[in-house]
């Protein structure tokens, strides 16, 4: 990307920032929920049809919304990519998880304009920090069609950046093996994504994102913290999936804490992070 593009990608995820990040769990704070999710709606259905895909959580109706590109070359299964839009309670949730539908909302803006060669499903999944409830409704229907995936990515804090030596932890064992500056975006996969990882990896590194990738086998169940986002469920139903991530707690210290505010994001980090998506998505 030209330098020029670089800034006015880095002004819409800005934009997207300022609204998505604000109180908006469903019980504590209805009226952001509210105002969050139809500003998805809104910014979603620029780029083509939305579809809703309602659930049913607590006695409540919530809704998942989803947005499918076509890809440029015929016959290939879509690839999922889904970012959660709800938040912990009383948090604003600035990394956790508006960089993530940010970044969701500008992969809408690109690959409506230019295609993807696979298809994309752009989903919005509500009920994240429920346990997952909105994806993993998602997962099972899928599952029940018998619909084929590509790939499916789960966006989940992408904002933090730390490039202090020892700001970054890890489950015991692992900190012998990766960095310990929190200054990188994680990719953590099923065995299914080997070669996937290694492509997105190649293209973050492009873009100036240092990278890092696990491999999580048996559903992640050996390390519980791989499972937390809305790409568990898919690997449950036998999809291929990977977490984008900055690694949530084991660097962001104000993670679920009212102080996930915006002010602690670092709009450059989000930014190379979109750029190496758009990069990476294309070819897969």
């Amino acid at each position: 990307m030209m330098a020029s593009d670089l800034q006015d990608l880095r002004q819409r995820l800005e934009a997207h920032l300022q609204q998505v990040a604000q109180p908006r769990d469903p019980d504590w704070s209805p009226l952001g929920h509210q105002q969050v999710e139809r500003y998805i709606q809104e910014q979603l259905s620029k780029w083509g049809s939305l579809e809703s895909f309602p659930f049913e959580a607590g006695g409540r109706l919530h809704r998942n919304w989803i947005l499918k590109l076509p890809g440029s070359r015929s016959g290939r299964p879509p690839i999922l990519i889904g970012a959660h839009f709800d938040a912990a309670p009383a948090t604003p949730g600035a990394d956790d998880n508006a960089s993530g539908i940010a970044v969701l909302l500008e992969l809408a803006r690109h690959f409506a304009a230019e295609p993807a060669s696979s298809p994309l499903w752009l989903v919005a999944f509500d009920l994240e920090e429920r346990g997952m409830v909105g994806s993993g409704a998602y997962a099972q229907f899928l599952q029940r069609q018998r619909q084929s995936l590509r790939l499916m990515l789960s966006l989940e804090m992408l904002g933090y950046r730390d490039p202090t030596p020892g700001s970054q932890d890890y489950p015991a064992g692992l900190e012998k093996l990766y960095p310990n500056r929190g200054d990188y975006i994680g990719l953590i996969g099923n065995w299914p994504t080997w070669g996937d990882l290694l492509k997105l990896q190649h293209d973050f590194q492009k873009a100036g994102i240092p990278c890092c990738w696990l491999l999580a086998g048996q559903r992640g169940l050996i390390l519980p913290a791989t499972r937390l986002s809305d790409h568990s469920p898919f690997w449950d139903a036998g999809y291929p999936a990977v977490m984008v991530t900055d690694t949530a707690f084991l660097r962001n210290p104000h993670y679920h804490k009212l102080s996930d505010t915006l002010e602690t994001l670092d709009p450059d980090f989000l930014t190379g992070v979109c750029q190496g998506l758009m990069a990476g998505i294309r070819l897969l």
